[in-house]
């Protein structure tokens, strides 16, 4: 269930991190990927594929696909308010996706069970109701912002730490960094 405090539908969700591959902004080869959350709880994002997202020549490669996905699927957890991370992800690539191309995906939250979240989503080229060119199913399982301090390096978490707007943010999921 969509939490509470949850962002409103069509609001931008922005990075969780400036440095992540999928979302951050200071990334220059990422995708760049902008969410917004839509009804219930379920998000709508788009990335457009750039020639160094490629695999073969003039075509998206299948790792960037899936974490176009694996980004899409993760900011799920900003309506439900928890921290999560990827422990199954199982991806169906549809059809090849070109350089140029603005994927567009959308994705929704299927069950929760405990600590363990089961959500869906789809890829489309073309536009919002294109034909599906990737789709993934995936297992988030929740866990506390100490899985990040205690497996991640030491100089990004501390520039995390000193970072106001990723305070901000924590404060908002109920953590103490």
């Amino acid at each position: 269930m969509r939490h509470p405090d949850a962002p409103a539908p069509g609001e931008l969700l922005g990075a969780h991190y400036g440095q992540c591959f999928g979302c951050g902004g200071e990334q220059p080869h990422g995708l760049h990927l902008a969410a917004r959350a839509g009804e219930g709880v379920s998000i709508t994002a788009e990335f457009t594929v750039r020639p160094e997202h490629q695999g073969a020549p003039g075509l998206a490669h299948g790792g960037i696909l899936a974490t176009a996905l694996d980004e899409t699927l993760g900011s799920l957890n900003w309506l439900l308010r928890t921290i999560a991370v990827t422990g199954r992800l199982e991806t169906d690539f549809v059809q090849p996706v070109p350089v140029g191309t603005t994927l567009h995906l959308e994705a929704e939250v299927t069950a929760v069970a405990g600590r363990k979240i089961y959500s869906t989503a789809t890829g489309r080229v073309g536009g919002p109701d294109g034909p599906v060119a990737v789709r993934a199913d995936a297992l988030f399982i929740e866990v506390k912002v100490e899985h990040f301090v205690n497996h991640g390096r030491d100089e990004e978490i501390q520039a995390a730490m000193n970072d106001p707007d990723q305070l901000r943010r924590a404060r908002a999921f109920e953590v103490n960094p």
